[in-house]
């Protein structure tokens, strides 16, 4: 861990991370809010399910993605640096993002629309890839004993704070464009905001002191071989934990809005103002519970929030599905995020102080993206397909094996003091 750095070194790199990594989620997740806008620009049918589940299936396959960002940029961070690595992934997010701002509809140039929309996510989804193992090897290094959670808790306060910047742009832009210029023309501009955004994070990305400082002591650094030599058992903790972790993520922060529309009957509107509150206090709450976490152990956070999600997701999406009431639907997803929060807050360090300075941002994000890209980018598709079949319960039985699987997982990874 990076001992060397003053307090406000240490402050002024975490914000210059974070800042990074808020402008890199918003970008990859103004596509998943604001598909219900631009379904129908490169989808064939005319029937809205079939559209969503065109659009959320290039999401998902944006995800695929992502394992190769994680050995390209992972790989790259262990050999030359955090930040140098952290520069090239900001710059191909700015890209896939002016990309889908100016795809031409299907009226246009037909089937090659969608052609375009799918290179442009895998584009984001290489970016992005890369983005998470490096975060989280960045701020656990800068991080010191004793506050680990704390520090580390603010790349999900990033995370969270795209996808919050993401749902408050939608809200902004609805001030301004009515519905049917959201689906013409206007949601175009969300993702011109992203790309400019991302070409500005550069610059603050300037300013970040290195965090790894002996990198150059190992001849093999950032390679699979040295990685599954020394690392194997601490990579498929990794790929375990994120499994369960990853589809709960986005079944409580991305499907959890589509549910409320589709299933029960709440207008978009509406949805989108508690999404917009409950995301910003979800984000609040990463650093509270990163500093619990520090108290009561992250590997026990983990373990309550199996628990927590296995018996308790179906029961709360099911009171979602049972009511109209603005202010019960904000409370039922709000204990959602608190579920949530007990893994979000330490998921980033616990992953990251499993491996060596030598090939910790590659066992990272390698291990965190590919259950990432099977069981996270697909939770909104696969949910959607479960419900298009008539038996929508079904995704939530998928739901809970998982829970029950990354509890199974929690309990047989070393305690943290073998891991100091």
């Amino acid at each position: 861990m990076q001992e060397n750095l003053t307090r406000s070194q240490r402050i002024r790199s975490i914000i210059a991370a974070s800042s990074g990594n808020l402008v890199e989620w918003y970008d990859f997740y103004i596509y998943a809010f604001s598909a219900v806008y631009f379904a129908h620009k490169f989808s064939g049918s005319q029937d809205p399910t079939i559209q969503q589940i065109s659009a959320f299936g290039i999401f998902a396959l944006g995800f695929l993605m992502r394992p190769i960002g994680s050995w390209v940029f992972g790989s790259l961070a262990d050999k030359i640096g955090r930040k140098s690595s952290m520069v090239f992934s900001v710059i191909l997010m700015a890209l896939g993002s002016f990309m889908i701002a100016a795809i031409p509809s299907k009226e246009t140039i037909g089937d090659f629309a969608i052609l375009l929309l799918l290179v442009a996510r895998l584009i984001q989804g290489l970016s992005v890839g890369g983005e998470y193992g490096i975060a989280a090897t960045y701020l656990s290094e800068l991080a010191s004993k004793g506050n680990r959670g704390f520090y580390s808790s603010f790349q999900y306060v990033t995370l969270i704070g795209g996808q919050l910047l993401a749902v408050a742009s939608i809200s902004i832009m609805l001030l301004f464009f009515t519905n049917e210029q959201m689906n013409d023309y206007a949601w175009r501009i969300l993702f011109v905001i992203g790309g400019l955004l991302a070409l500005g994070s550069l610059f603050v990305r300037s300013i970040m002191n290195e965090s790894a400082t002996k990198l150059h002591h190992h001849e093999d650094r950032g390679t699979l071989k040295a990685l599954f030599k020394t690392s194997w058992k601490q990579f498929l903790f990794v790929v375990g934990i994120t499994a369960g972790g990853s589809l709960a993520f986005y079944t409580i922060t991305t499907y959890v809005k589509t549910f409320m529309i589709n299933s029960a009957g709440i207008d978009a509107t509406t949805s989108n103002h508690i999404m917009l509150i409950a995301l910003f206090l979800l984000m609040v709450m990463q650093p509270v519970f990163g500093a619990l976490g520090d108290k009561i152990g992250h590997k026990n956070f983990l373990m309550i929030f199996a628990v927590l999600a296995l018996f308790l997701l179906y029961p709360l999406f099911s009171a979602l599905k049972g009511t109209q009431n603005s202010i019960l639907i904000f409370l039922v997803v709000m204990a959602l995020f608190t579920i949530l929060s007990f893994y979000t807050s330490v998921a980033g360090i616990f992953k990251a102080k499993l491996f060596p300075e030598h090939v910790r941002a590659l066992g990272t994000g390698f291990g965190y993206a590919i259950p990432n890209a099977i069981f996270g980018g697909s939770a909104p598709y696969v949910a959607l397909q479960f419900k298009n079949a008539g038996i929508e319960n079904g995704f939530f039985i998928y739901l809970a094996v998982m829970m029950f699987f990354i509890l199974v997982v929690s309990i047989f990874i070393p305690k943290e003091s073998e891991l100091e």
